[in-house]
């Protein structure tokens, strides 16, 4: 079965939010840059999705003229088989992902990038209900600390927590990096 990586909006826009936190920054590209790493190394596609609002002006750090809307640092460099510009939570919506991978031959997308249960779970629900075979690494996904509407706050770490419950065994396969690579060595 062939599989691909997509990478969700790994991109330096994130640093200009409010919410936005470096405290589990190098742990989370630790994790992307190993499954960036292994996807290279067996010569599979890695898909580059990035967050850009359109019609923004350069004070919206996810607006292409804020000059933010590339990849963060410290993300692994790779050549992206496609790259494709988002402006939904799905990496699927308006971007013809969804038929390159068709095109491609793609049974299995694994998912990873930042925001956990934004534009991560989004992703993977729709790639799901459209019929992909989905892996999810929460290891390689990124999310800040939120409020619940009372105010009571919400941990990063419950919330990366949450969105693995939801989505295991229903929407996709939740797995850890080495997990996820062997799963898709053994395969493809």
């Amino acid at each position: 079965m062939r599989s691909a990586l997509i990478v969700v909006d790994v991109q330096q826009s994130f640093t200009r939010r409010p919410y936005f936190s470096a405290e589990r920054v190098p742990a989370f590209l630790a994790a992307q840059n190993r499954l960036i790493e292994g996807f290279q190394a067996q010569g599979l596609p890695i898909v580059r999705v990035l967050h850009a609002s359109p019609g923004g002006d350069a004070g919206d750090p996810f607006a292409p003229a804020s000059g933010l809307v590339k990849p963060l640092e410290g993300l692994r460099d790779f050549s992206a088989a496609l790259e494709v510009r988002k402006t939904r939570h799905s990496a699927l919506v308006g971007t013809g992902l969804d038929v390159w991978l068709t095109e491609q031959g793609i049974r299995q997308v694994v998912v990873s990038g930042i925001r956990t249960e934004q534009c991560c779970e989004t992703t993977t629900r729709h790639a799901s209900d459209l019929g992909w075979q989905v892996v999810f690494v929460p290891e390689a996904t990124l999310t800040f600390d939120m409020a619940l509407p009372d105010g009571t706050p919400l941990r990063a770490d419950d919330i990366v927590a949450r969105t693995a419950a939801v989505l295991d065994g229903r929407f996709a396969r939740v797995l850890d990096v080495a997990q996820t690579l062997a799963h898709v060595r053994s395969a493809d």
